[in-house]
């Protein structure tokens, strides 16, 4: 298992992996070894809270198919088991930032005191645009 959270978690049997050739450094190793790795974790058919999955669909942006399949990649290393770690923690990363609730506003009223100011300062700033204005009357 692994722990996103204080109370969830995922299992490791719902991430596919695979591996690909990765771009970048690698000599002629590039070529030849498929070091990049690409995790595929079904969104969808997880047991996560509804409300997790609504806000992963916006955390994770393109990375999420419409099928609900999360697609996350890691090729910045040289070795295989390194971009395995870095693809894995960038998945918990993302479930860890999917599950911070947001805070409600609260909507309030401004203040008396606030909408004299507001008003003041409208009222300021005309007075010193009028007094800027090269017009003047012509009889």
């Amino acid at each position: 298992m692994i722990h996103i959270t204080g109370s969830i978690s995922i299992d490791e049997r719902d991430i596919a992996e695979s591996f690909i050739r990765a771009s970048g450094p690698g000599g002629q190793n590039v070529n030849k070894v498929s070091t990049a790795v690409e995790l595929r974790f079904d969104v969808a058919a997880s047991n996560l809270p509804e409300d997790l999955k609504y806000r992963l669909r916006t955390v994770a942006g393109r990375q999420l198919t419409q099928d609900g399949l999360l697609i996350v990649t890691a090729q910045e290393h040289r070795a295989q088991e390194r971009n395995r770690s870095t693809a894995l923690e960038k998945l918990v990363s993302l479930l860890r930032k999917a599950s911070i609730r947001p805070i409600r506003r609260i909507a309030t009223r401004p203040t008396k005191a606030s909408k004299t100011r507001r008003l003041d300062s409208k009222s300021k700033r005309a007075k010193t645009k009028i007094l800027r204005s090269t017009r003047r009357d012509l009889d």
